[in-house]
């Protein structure tokens, strides 16, 4: 049987391709306001083109890999069933819905691939910067095709990133408390509004840490291999691992950062 990380590498061009339409598809097609539809919870979005790029990756990543699963944010509830067995494709059709329909130009197609239960390569592609990151395990990390490698800076060297979806309100105060400590002890903080986007910056130095409470795995597994890959760490706030069957906190970033965000997390996180 052929080593999954080969299978990956030998359809690697194919895979690329796939994400890079399905980014171009997004750039060209705005959405209309009769296109933008509310999920459960305050300020949750979905568009049609959420549905639609997700389904033209699934039928697309089908043909490569036939008897893959999905693990994706619009229409596969229950999937997670099947994160841990065989290839398995996370998506989110559009990390960054929110930003993406009130023009914002800060949106990405997320596509990570798994195998029984360990991510192995991550695609993300921002259509409107033209920024595609990629990563494949023990193959390093790229940005348009560069090579990244990050520098183990501490908070006080960089920009630390964070998140605070509307509908994970349960930790709010202490996420903005813990927000005011990482502004003092940073040269300053993001909230950008797309997970996967950020998380990649820290591959490519623009951040140093980034922060959120709570995610689902298809926000983050594209760009946890990808920020592993160029040399830094991601985890649970607690320090346990990344789940990939069930949402959890995130951090990522430089060795020294996320070491210090940890502490200042353990003052505020019960």
């Amino acid at each position: 049987m052929e080593n999954p990380i080969e299978t990956i590498e030998k359809n690697r061009d194919a895979i690329e391709k796939i994400v890079l339409n399905a980014g171009h598809y997004m750039k060209d097609h705005p959405p209309q306001i009769k296109e933008v539809h509310r999920k459960a919870g305050l300020a949750n979005f979905v568009t049609d083109e959420d549905v639609q790029i997700q389904k033209d990756l699934i039928e697309e990543f089908e043909k490569i890999f036939p008897s893959c699963s999905f693990y994706g944010e619009e229409d596969t509830a229950g999937n997670n069933k099947n994160a841990k067995k065989g290839f398995c494709f996370f998506i989110d059709p559009i990390d960054g819905t929110t930003n993406f329909i009130f023009g914002y130009n800060h949106s990405c197609v997320s596509v990570g691939i798994g195998y029984d239960g360990k991510i192995l390569a991550g695609f993300v592609y921002n259509p409107f910067a033209d920024t595609f990151y990629s990563a494949v395990r023990g193959h390093g990390s790229l940005l348009n095709g560069n090579r990244l490698q990050i520098r183990n800076s501490s908070l006080a060297e960089g920009i630390v990133s964070f998140g605070c979806a509307r509908y994970n309100e349960g930790d709010t105060d202490a996420l903005f408390q813990i927000a005011k400590e990482l502004y003092l002890e940073s040269l300053s903080i993001r909230e950008g509004g797309s997970a996967a986007l950020d998380i990649c910056r820290i591959a490519a130095g623009a951040n140093v840490a980034y922060l959120e409470l709570k995610l689902n795995p298809y926000d983050y597994a594209a760009a946890s291999i990808i920020v592993e890959e160029a040399g830094g760490v991601i985890a649970q706030v607690s320090d346990s691992p990344i789940t990939l069957d069930m949402p959890c906190s995130i951090l990522a970033g430089t060795k020294k950062a996320t070491e210090e965000v940890r502490t200042i997390c353990n003052k505020y996180l019960k």
